[in-house]
């Protein structure tokens, strides 16, 4: 019981980035009834653009004036490959059977990550990213990494920016009208096809900064960090009730907190030996998405994102 609160800080940091990720794989479901298995990759070219700019800031650049100038490479970087694989990829696909943006999306994945691979110098191996030095700071009994807090603060400020911005603005109440109806939405003067570009913009913003997050957590980036991470993002969506921007979020957090209790605490479990520890931190991932599908099949907060924003 002494470790409960460093588990449970483990799996809220870990859950806040499950969270930010999938609010992109919920936003572009909402809308377009989408699943954009290739956000894993945008979240991973996140990572690396954010990467290449702390490695074009002079040496003795402060890391806390960095973090802004790095936010801002990820998020051009993958806005541009997420907007562009709307226009490209999904937008000629819109009226297709849905197995083939399904196909196209994994094709694309593949894609993003061999380009990676292919050009990005000495991407083979992990990268290291920039990290705070110092101690942990004692919080509540845990310690957290000064490099975490960043994941702390953003996540919930993102999701609430994002919960205003559907609610409060014009573009907003127009993805809302999309999502319920986009030919109505059409014929009442809305744009939809900027509306769809712009929930792929603002997914993809939220995933690179995700990927600084994952960064300063683990101390390095790698070219196939986007695959796991972008199916415990999807497993989180599903989980919190895909389409719902508030459920990703949980569904990050409830995922994240699983995952750290289990593995702190399943190996101590009488005849549960063998089933503690890391290696089976996806194994009870999963089972939960099992678990709560076959008790909620909406997810823990229901489906659709115009009717909780």
């Amino acid at each position: 019981m002494n470790e409960l609160p460093q588990q449970l800080a483990n799996g809220l940091i870990l859950g806040a980035m499950y969270g930010l990720i999938a609010i992109g794989y919920t936003m572009v479901y909402g809308i377009v009834q989408l699943i954009n298995f290739a956000h894993g990759e945008i979240f991973m070219v996140g990572g690396f653009g954010a990467l290449t700019v702390s490695l074009w800031l002079p040496d003795g650049f402060s890391l806390l004036a960095a973090i802004p100038l790095m936010i801002i490479g990820g998020i051009i970087c993958s806005v541009a490959v997420g907007t562009a694989a709307e226009r490209f990829a999904y937008r000629p696909l819109r009226g297709a059977p849905r197995l083939a943006p399904l196909i196209t999306a994994i094709g694309l994945s593949i894609l993003l990550q061999q380009a990676v691979w292919k050009w990005y110098p000495e991407a083979k191996k992990d990268r290291s990213f920039p990290q705070f030095s110092g101690d942990p700071v004692h919080v509540f009994g845990a310690d957290i990494q000064r490099g975490d807090f960043f994941l702390i603060i953003a996540a919930p400020a993102c999701m609430l920016i994002l919960g205003w911005y559907v609610n409060k603005t014009r573009s907003g109440r127009g993805m809302q009208a999309t999502a319920q109806d986009p030919d109505t939405a059409k014929l009442m003067g809305i744009n939809t096809d900027r509306i769809i570009v712009m929930a792929f913009a603002i997914g993809a913003a939220f995933a690179a900064i995700a990927a600084v997050g994952y960064g300063l957590h683990n101390g390095q980036v790698g070219f196939k960090m986007g695959f796991i991470m972008g199916l415990k993002a999807f497993t989180a969506a599903v989980l919190g009730g895909i389409g719902n921007i508030y459920g990703a979020m949980l569904g990050g957090i409830v995922l994240g907190v699983a995952e750290a209790l289990a593995t702190g605490y399943m190996g101590d479990v009488p005849g549960m030996e063998q089933f503690g520890g890391g290696a089976w931190k996806d194994v009870w991932a999963f089972a939960l998405l099992i678990l709560v599908l076959l008790l909620r099949p909406q997810g823990l907060l229901g489906e659709r994102v115009a009717d909780r924003a």
